[in-house]
């Protein structure tokens, strides 16, 4: 029986290899398509959620899971560790985080034995994914329960993702932008960069996606200053750009850690497809945006 488990949301972004390797527990998100609802990851791949958003947009929408839920996946880890340390993220972004305390709450008589506790990541993406691998490595390197919440704390702190969306037309979905004004852009090829720190944050906006991506680039470059730095390259239905982008990064950046993943269409629904990101922190002080 292992001592601690890790678990997180599908929001996290992180690749199957990952998430087997360090034996991480994911609960689903949900997305509705087509009068069906689908578990982020488990029904249905992201491509093929990319796909259905590209087919009816309009048919497509999101919600966390349900408390039960929540509580069934604490019942199902209780059976081999005693202690869970669940990272949401964001509950600026997401209700998930409430959603994980209700079914703490009612775990706490039914499963009276087992430590459960939350970590809201104040991120998402591949951003949120590296707070949990640093808690799953802590485990891995023996450490106690309140290392490993000290571990994911810290890195906390540090990490950062930056967004480019290859269009406004879908970010009305958000909530956070009206409508006509996602339209307006898109009809005049506006490409806006965001940073997601807490809640989802606009940064700039660029005309071409040569320009969103050196500017991406440009502003990894003065917050890490060739320091050895861990990096998810992220993308939305559009893995040759990724691949691309993951070459810049290689030969520009001191990266002691460089993978890709693709966008969960949780958050892929409101940004679009041809999406691009970059997740990142290094092991020095952490920069503000």
């Amino acid at each position: 029986m292992s001592e601690i488990a890790i678990m997180t949301d599908s929001a996290a972004c992180l690749t199957k290899e990952l998430i087997e390797l360090y034996g991480i527990e994911i609960i689903p998100l949900h997305m509705l398509a087509e009068g069906k609802v689908f578990r982020d990851g488990v029904d249905i791949t992201p491509s093929q959620a990319y796909e259905l958003l590209l087919k009816n947009p309009d048919s497509f929408k999101t919600s966390p899971p349900n408390p039960m839920e929540c509580l069934e996946c604490f019942r199902r880890i209780s059976q081999k560790t005693r202690n869970i340390f669940c990272i949401t993220l964001s509950k600026k972004i997401s209700t998930f985080y409430n959603v994980a305390l209700i079914a703490k709450e009612k775990a706490l008589s039914e499963l009276p034995d087992i430590r459960i506790e939350l970590l809201d990541s104040r991120t998402a993406t591949a951003a949120q994914g590296f707070i949990v691998l640093s808690a799953a490595r802590a485990i891995e390197d023996g450490k106690s329960f309140a290392e490993v919440i000290d571990t994911a704390e810290r890195i906390k702190e540090k990490v950062s993702a930056i967004v480019l969306l290859d269009t406004m037309s879908h970010v009305y979905r958000s909530g956070r932008v009206p409508r006509i004004a996602a339209q307006a852009a898109a009809v005049l090829n506006i490409r806006p960069i965001f940073a997601v720190n807490e809640t989802v944050r606009f940064l700039t906006a660029v005309r071409s996606r040569k320009q969103g991506i050196e500017r991406m680039l440009k502003t990894v470059k003065e917050r890490t200053k060739n320091i050895p730095m861990h990096c998810a390259v992220m993308h939305a239905y559009d893995m040759a750009e990724a691949q691309k982008l993951k070459s810049r990064v290689a030969a520009e950046f001191n990266c002691v850690e460089l993978w890709i993943s693709e966008f969960s269409p949780i958050m892929g629904y409101a940004t679009g497809t041809g999406t691009l990101g970059l997740a990142f922190y290094t092991d020095s002080e952490p920069k503000g945006d």
